[in-house]
């Protein structure tokens, strides 16, 4: 028995070894997985589900075979994915969860998130995620043409890259205060996560004396992996070439 998380894999055709690492994965360890939960930015970018790029068709083709066999998959938006909806979800048999949720693993109610919502000291890009959020400013941009969207989201990721290069990087990692905040909110002591591409397990001291614990998923720049929880505990796995 095992439950599978993985996030952060930016799929675009100029990366073609994050899909071949993604097949060997499907079609290995998620076959015999009780769940497998994406935990967002599955793909570079996403402009709406009336253009769907090849590789996107044919991972719908592998996850809703896996789905007929019983195998459920979620997804949870991410910052470059937010505009994936229902028409993409119901062909690819993927459920769309809410931007955070608690998920009973084996005993252990569990919080899941994207992570983007926990950086809360960058203002700049807290402000853009609550424009990109907003439906009335999706129904616009998905609007536009096709070619319009390509350009919109390209000119996104490049700001996004040059706001990175010239911040302090403290200001992209979560939020001590926000994380807590969480945890208490949702009245759980276990969180997964990505977004942040700072794969590790935090302990977090909670009021009352109560301890968390915290797991960031890595990204899929330099290799494919995934969190694997199960009945004997949590473990990070590397997905083999």
């Amino acid at each position: 028995m095992n439950t599978l998380f993985l996030s952060d894999l930016h799929l675009e055709d100029r990366r073609p070894e994050v899909a071949g690492w993604l097949w060997t994965f499907l079609d290995g360890p998620a076959r015999e997985a009780d769940a497998v939960y994406i935990l967002g930015d599955l793909f570079e970018y996403w402009i709406g589900d009336d253009a769907v790029p090849p590789l996107a068709v044919e991972l719908a083709r592998r996850t809703a075979a896996l789905v007929d066999r019983g195998i459920p998959f979620y997804f949870q938006h991410g910052n470059r994915d937010f505009l994936l909806s229902v028409d993409f979800a119901k062909r690819s048999g993927m459920q769309l969860l809410p931007e955070a949720v608690v998920a009973d693993l084996y005993g252990t109610p569990t919080l899941l998130m994207h992570g983007d919502s926990l950086c809360t000291d960058d203002i700049e890009y807290q402000a853009f995620r609550r424009q990109s959020r907003d439906p009335a400013w999706q129904t616009v941009i998905l609007s536009k043409s096709v070619d319009e969207r390509i350009a919109i989201a390209r000119g996104a990721r490049d700001a996004s890259a040059q706001h990175k290069g010239g911040s302090n990087m403290s200001i992209m990692d979560v939020n001590e205060s926000a994380v807590e905040r969480a945890f208490t909110e949702h009245g759980v002591n276990r969180l997964i996560h990505g977004h942040t591409h700072r794969p590790a397990v935090h302990r977090h001291a909670l009021p009352g004396g109560a301890t968390a614990t915290r797991y960031v998923l890595a990204d899929w720049y330099e290799r494919g992996s995934y969190l694997e929880v199960s009945p004997d505990g949590v473990r990070s796995v590397e997905v083999e070439p």
